[in-house]
């Protein structure tokens, strides 16, 4: 972690598809709301859209597919590419594949998760599937959660979560929508607080260290 609070903190980015979560951290780096620059953008997919987002912004990109490969050789592909861009955190922006942390990144992965876990979490559990689930469920509140990834599926400790009710008219499209809009808020906030090293995970928790 780094302590300066000036200094831009080195992300690296895992996606697997449109790269909204990519996009909202390239804008408020340039805005200068983000003290953070993203070193790479390694996608699961060659046709993902976020790719085009990364390449506009100048960002260096790999493409790692799994098909094919045991989920140990898929990690470790991923693994070298990580190590050899050296970021400070690694962040899964709608990253659809399971990647096997190795141990000298545990406590350097972040995850954001569109409901509020550990509800909802688990494989098979991400995108509409989250929002269909919350309105069946006839939940009242939902929202989204970032949290340090491990090697079990939206397990790991919880940093922030952001909530929000469900509209009695809610669709999943229309949940979705303003969850993300949390999400714009609480993944940067998140990294933030990890560059400014205020984040202590203490086993399943993390507590948020005050400024000094």
């Amino acid at each position: 972690m780094i302590s300066d609070k000036n200094k831009k903190i080195k992300l690296a980015v895992l996606i697997s598809g449109g790269g909204r979560s990519l996009l909202n951290m390239i804008e408020r780096i340039d805005a200068g709301t983000l003290p953070a620059s993203i070193e790479l953008v390694i996608s699961s997919r060659a046709d993902a859209k976020g790719l085009q987002i990364a390449a506009q912004a100048g960002i260096a990109t790999c493409v790692i597919t799994a098909k094919g490969k045991s989920i140990d050789q898929f990690s470790e592909e991923i693994t070298a590419e990580l190590d050899r861009a050296k970021p400070e955190l690694v962040c899964l922006a709608g990253f659809m594949c399971f990647y096997k942390i190795p141990d000298h990144y545990h406590g350097k992965v972040m995850n954001i998760h569109p409901a509020l876990l550990p509800a909802f979490g688990g494989k098979g559990m991400y995108g509409h599937h989250v929002h269909e689930a919350v309105i069946a469920a006839g939940c009242k509140v939902t929202g989204c959660t970032v949290h340090f990834a491990d090697n079990h599926y939206d397990q790991g400790p919880i940093i922030i979560q952001r909530a929000i009710p469900v509209q009695e008219d809610d669709t999943p499209d229309t949940l979705a929508t303003r969850v993300f809009e949390e999400e714009k808020i609480a993944y940067p906030e998140a990294i933030e607080l990890f560059a400014q090293g205020r984040l202590k995970i203490e086993g399943r928790r993390v507590r948020i260290v005050p400024k000094v």
